[in-house]
């Protein structure tokens, strides 16, 4: 390319660069110079330098004219954050750019740029997306992205010119001024620089976001794709809830299937190329059948997320530390290839220091009955609780001071216009936007609680009143009525030293806190309960969804529960015993993904009859037994001619989890078998459907909560590699009682001496055997002296609720120093 004074081609800019070209440009010609098109595609362009900026402000004479309005942002030596004044001021700086003309020798050297880009792609006037790179911009404690305007679909040299000039001027917008004053930059140290680049046209195909970490808990072992068709400034703005995609990083390249979860967006606009007049952008609606498709093919996914991994490992041997990314990319519709448009390093949890406790925030437990207004989803995990202030005009709230300090901001969508009230803010709430839009990016970093995507927040909730917004439960958000009580319980983190001969591991039930979990030091998972994911993501009893695919009849005879499945399913090509399948192996591949390579013991569904008689359509295949806790549960179902369907589709997702995901770390479970002839009739099951012992590593563990597993441990451990000790069955039935039944629930005792000698035996046999034994019942998380007590006896691990894992460790280790 021509040596130009003003401008740079990306094939001359390098990551030193920032303050040539901002953070923005640097980074694209470092990946376009160094990753290149064998690794990662990155569309060409160049940068007005910010000395480009400077000579026009000169030439301009604007520098003492925009310094003269910036000091009435100023106040006997202190600076004024006044919205009323901060828009004035912006206003009157604005106008004097977007009046001020190009030097000759700039307009030339963009003329001949332009030029030479366009030739480039065979073309005279081509489509180019301008955007602004400020020289302040992805700072480790801060990021200005976005807060500066890009431009897209920009054709003809003209509208070039004067996209370049409205960039200059986005310097001063309200929203940047307010914000060079909260992080207290200088705003005559901060220059702009200016990226045209090729338009890659996603318009015809689709785009978003890609983070190289979970955002809500940092969890570094992913990576997380938010997609939707067209544009993707409708997945930044937050403007519609995207598809979200979770990859795990060590399975990339290891020829496993890495993609662990995939769940659904709302993808009901897009933004395309305008095809009315001097329009450049319009949004259309997403026909239903596209609007029920993922935006992107599972081959796209690994192919994306791969390009997120090279990215995040090329700036992180550069850096010698730790970089995730935060990287914007586009799917060209026309040559159906995957474009890096920007990429920055991630400022939110990469700016935080290491914490020496854990934060939870939940609900007080009088709040059962809580009434829920709306759901969506959730960014962090605090709770807060304020007044409703439902607002729909930015200019119009600011100028008529419609938000008071401590409301919950209720709205649309949010754009960096809204930040000034954001900040005044207890919490936000949104229509649209998913997980990396831009109320969920300015959330974390003010670190207050949001809940995206509610989808018609501002008219289920109702304006002025009361409402408590939740993070506290999972990847949903919920917002209830009233300013219910929470408490925030604070655990302090210490390392596990290994002066513990017992393992701390952890029960989980819910795959969406998992990665939250998994960053509280643990040694693994001790117990994964498969009937949560059948009740809270599934939700329909497996036989009806083998009926609702193989049974021509069952339309005819349960309309009601097929039409209920066919809205769950949402997708009508998709197979019931599939979406089973499906939903099973993404919730158990999460878990497994989140704490690899750990051991993560997971149990096969231990619902009984009335818990399954709960699940859609339920009611046409459970019998009514007069005691369920002692009836039809557990290892009696998987090999039972009635259910033994129904438990295939259990074994072919966790091999699907084990095999085609990778995630051999998983170690399976079988819950109340009551017999050795039942312990040797389910592992037979297991095999004939694909799962058995030995093979590729599988450990296959025993529920120990029967008194007969006991009495009788040396013939059921010579069929399965250890034990692990359910204390709530194990009490109930060394007792005699039901534990469901609260006319004996003041008889109920883990700690009785019944249950401890129990306990010790069968220690003992397991020791004898060389068998793993370990405990995963609730005791130990409730009664520290227990915990004691098994560690006393040499137990090989307790799995205990994440909360109680820490205080635990601390308890044990302060005894063993006595």
């Amino acid at each position: 390319m021509n040596n130009f004074i003003f401008i740079s081609f990306f094939e001359n800019i390098s990551i030193g660069d920032t303050q040539k070209v901002g953070g923005k440009n640097s980074s694209l010609g470092e990946m376009y110079n160094n990753l290149g098109v064998e690794n990662i595609r990155v569309p060409n362009g160049f940068a007005l330098t910010c000395e480009a900026y400077r000579h026009f402000i000169t030439h301009n004479n604007l520098e003492p004219k925009i310094k003269k309005h910036l000091d009435k942002l100023k106040s006997n030596g202190k600076i004024k954050n006044s919205n009323e004044i901060i828009k004035k001021v912006g206003e009157n700086i604005r106008n004097l750019i977007k009046e001020a003309e190009f030097p000759k020798e700039l307009i030339k050297e963009i003329t001949e740029s332009y030029k030479l880009l366009s030739n480039q792609y065979d073309t005279n006037n081509l489509d180019v997306a301008i955007r602004s790179s400020a020289n302040a911009e992805d700072l480790p404690d801060a990021s200005f992205a976005g807060q500066q305007e890009t431009y897209l679909n920009v054709k003809g040299l003209e509208n070039v010119l004067v996209s370049i000039k409205n960039c200059y001027a986005s310097l001063f917008t309200n929203r940047v001024i307010s914000y060079r004053i909260s992080k207290q930059f200088d705003h005559t140290k901060v220059y702009m620089s200016v990226g045209v680049q090729k338009m890659v046209r996603s318009d015809l195909g689709s785009a978003g976001v890609a983070f190289s970490l979970d955002t809500e808990s940092g969890n570094k072992n992913i990576i997380l794709i938010n997609s939707s068709y067209g544009l993707g400034e409708m997945v930044v703005s937050g403007q519609i809830k995207p598809d979200e995609f979770i990859v795990h990083k060590d399975r990339l390249n290891n020829g496993y299937n890495a993609i662990i979860d995939k769940k659904l967006g709302n993808k009901n606009e897009q933004l395309i190329y305008s095809k009315r007049g001097n329009q450049r952008l319009e949004k259309t609606v997403v026909s239903m059948e596209k609007q029920s498709l993922f935006s992107l093919t599972d081959k796209q996914i690994l192919e994306l997320s791969q390009y997120v991994l090279t990215i995040e490992n090329y700036y992180t041997k550069m850096k010698g530390k730790d970089c995730p990314v935060d990287v914007e990319w586009a799917l060209d519709g026309n040559d159906n290839k995957l474009y890096i448009v920007q990429a920055r390093s991630e400022t939110i949890h990469s700016a935080k220091k290491n914490l020496d406790y854990i934060e939870k925030y939940s609900l007080k437990d009088i709040y059962n009955n809580k009434k829920l207004i709306a759901q969506g989803v959730s960014v962090g995990n605090k709770i807060s609780n304020g007044r409703s202030n439902i607002l729909h005009d930015i200019d119009i709230s600011i100028e008529q001071n419609l938000f008071k300090e401590g409301d919950i901001l209720v709205t649309d969508m949010t754009d960096p216009d809204w930040e000034p009230l954001m900040k005044m803010s207890s919490g936000i709430i949104t229509n649209r936007g998913g997980r990396t839009c831009h109320a969920a990016i300015i959330a974390r970093e003010m670190g207050i609680p949001a809940i995206v995507g509610t989808i018609n927040g501002t008219k289920k909730i109702l304006n002025g009143k009361d409402i408590t917004l939740s993070c506290g439960e999972g990847e949903n958000g919920y917002i209830y009525e009233g300013l219910l009580d929470y408490e925030v319980k604070k655990t302090k983190i210490t390392m596990n030293d290994n002066k513990l001969e017992t393992k701390l591991m952890m029960n989980i039930g819910n795959p969406e806190n998992c990665f939250q979990s998994s960053m509280i030091p643990n040694e693994g998972v001790g117990l994964v309960r498969i009937e949560f994911i059948i009740n809270n993501y599934i939700k329909v009893h497996p036989k009806a969804l083998l009926d609702y695919s193989n049974n021509p009849d069952f339309i005819l005879q349960n309309p009601i529960i097929y039409n209920k499945i066919q809205r769950l399913i949402f997708n009508k090509n998709c197979k019931g015993d599939q979406y089973f399948i499906d939903k099973l192996s993404n919730g158990i591949g999460r878990i497994a993904g989140a704490f690899y390579p750990k051991d993560v013991t997971v149990r096969f569904s231990d619902f009984k009859s009335n818990e399954y008689r709960n699940l859609l359509g339920g009611e046409l295949y459970e019998p009514i037994e007069e005691n369920p806790m002692i009836g039809w549960r557990g290892a009696s179902r998987y090999y039972s001619k009635d259910y033994k369907g129904a438990f295939r589709l259990e074994c072919i997702a966790l091999k699907k989890v084990r095999e085609e995901m990778g995630f051999d770390n998983v170690i399976l479970m079988i819950p109340f078998c009551r017999t050795e002839e039942e312990c040797i009739k389910v592992l037979e099951t297991m095999k004939e459907f694909g799962l058995e012992r030995g093979i590729n590593g599988l450990k296959v563990y025993l529920m120990c909560e029967i008194p007969s597993n006991i009495i009788l441990a040396e013939e059921f451990l010579k069929h399965v590699d250890g034990y692990s000790i359910g204390t709530n069955d194990l009490t109930q039935l060394t007792l005699g009682l039901d534990r469901d039944s609260g006319l004996v629930s003041h008889i109920y005792n883990e700690r009785n001496m019944a249950v401890k000698k129990m306990i010790e035996m069968v220690i003992k046999s397991c020791k004898k055997m060389g068998k793993k034994i370990g405990v995963c019942g609730q005791a130990p998380s409730d009664f520290p002296e227990f915990a004691q007590f098994l560690v006393d006896n040499k137990v090989d691990s307790m799995s205990l609720i994440p909360d109680s894992i820490t205080p635990l460790r601390e308890f044990l280790l302060n005894n063993l120093l006595k």
